[in-house]
């Protein structure tokens, strides 16, 4: 259920022990006040609360559960099929852009390791077969359909180097690893050695992000492939609150609106946010619209899938206004009426509650929208408005304005 906040500076209870002995005078009522003692005002839940200006223009309070970021979120599996040989972080570990997660063994990886330097070498044959062909043609030494053959087969060996660099890409290496990988073939082969050997089965599976680790689900020696989601790293100092708001609040709701996120299990602490996206589709069963907030993580006292409220509020830059309960609001005599608190006689102990003509504005959620007769400062009921009106009518109607 939705629930409106009161535009209020405070709040005060005029409720008292129901314990208390009820007289024959405990209530009376003239056109204009009430006067009831303590004890009777503790039994029928009366409660005021000051009134004051503010420049909310609206505020509601919606449910809601948090989330993970999905942009600070990142779901990683393996690119190729092979066998886990080693994990280098657990679940709760931080980490760091670039650090390496597990190490998965893969003859897939080591071919594609193996074609890649194949094509390099065959490129570089090519390229100087090129060029020698390139300075015998401009001697005329040879002819043109010979040169045009070794610059096809140079350019078949740069298409298919290319592809072997895009293979090596999709396992997660990039520029500066291949160029090791070609360095350590080169000095391979200057030693004699076959640089065909140099390609290792062991891939390396990197953190795209910095962010905690969150989700593991692979063990040392398990197979794995692409398909497995293996990690999942999170950046949780800012999460999504995933709100569902009431068609009715559509209104008081939208991007450039104030938002403050609650958790009943730290109710002293606001957690500020910012809507992000409200979607455009009311869902057809429960008749809200999820609105997507993005909301600092103080702390790290929020957890994904908690439930949450959302207060979300729109300020009025023109003008302050006073708003109050509409149930505060009674007919009397034909008017707009609402009860405030009096002071009584010097000597009196009971409480005083006169009766006050009020204009009405517009209704925001439960809150009526005060356009003249309050005053900022005035106490003004909020519970038991109804109860104070009968007891006007009782008096009205020929009765001695006696509770028994």
């Amino acid at each position: 259920m939705k629930k409106h906040s009161l535009l209020f500076l405070f709040f005060l209870s005029v409720a008292c022990s129901t314990d208390a002995p009820v007289t024959d005078d405990h209530a009376e009522a003239d056109d204009h006040s009430v006067h009831v003692e303590p004890d009777q005002a503790a039994e029928w839940g009366i409660e005021t609360a000051i009134v004051a200006t503010s420049d909310v223009s609206s505020r509601v309070t919606v449910p809601g559960v948090l989330g993970l970021n999905d942009n600070r979120t990142a779901h990683i599996s393996s690119f190729v099929s092979g066998k886990v040989v080693d994990l280098s972080v657990d679940l709760g570990s931080n980490v760091r852009e670039g650090q390496v997660l597990l190490t998965i063994n893969s003859p897939e990886f080591a071919e594609a390791q193996a074609d890649y330097l194949d094509a390099n070498s065959r490129c570089k044959l090519a390229r100087r077969d090129y060029e020698r062909a390139l300075e015998l043609w401009e001697t005329r030494s040879i002819e043109e359909r010979d040169l045009l053959r070794h610059e096809a087969e140079l350019g078949q060996c740069i298409t298919d180097l290319a592809a072997s660099e895009s293979s090596l890409h999709s396992y997660g290496v990039d520029h500066e690893w291949m160029d090791d990988l070609k360095a350590r073939s080169v000095n391979l082969s200057q030693e004699g050695g076959d640089p065909d050997l140099i390609a290792d089965a062991n891939l390396p599976i990197y953190s795209p992000i910095v962010g905690r680790v969150i989700y593991r689900d692979v063990v040392v020696g398990e197979h794995v492939d692409p398909t497995h989601t293996l990690f999942t790293v999170s950046r949780l100092g800012a999460l999504w609150a995933l709100l569902d708001v009431y068609e009715n609040d559509l209104p008081y709701v939208r991007l450039s609106s104030d938002v403050v996120i609650k958790s009943p299990l730290f109710p002293s602490t606001d957690f500020p946010g910012r809507i992000a996206y409200i979607s455009d589709v009311v869902d057809e069963t429960l008749r809200t619209v999820q609105t997507r907030v993005e909301v600092t993580n103080i702390d790290g006292l929020l957890k994904p899938n908690m439930y949450i409220q959302g207060i979300v509020q729109n300020r009025n830059d023109t003008a302050s206004v006073i708003a109050i309960p509409d149930d505060a609001i009674v007919m009397l005599h034909g008017e707009q009426t609402v009860f405030v608190l009096g002071s009584p006689e010097p000597g009196e102990d009971h409480l005083v509650f006169l009766v006050q003509h009020v204009e009405v504005g517009e209704l925001i959620g439960d809150l009526r929208i005060i356009t003249s007769g309050l005053e900022e400062g005035q106490a003004v009921v909020t519970v038991g408005a109804f109860t104070l009106k009968s007891e006007i009518d009782k008096s009205a109607g020929g009765h001695e304005g006696h509770v028994h």
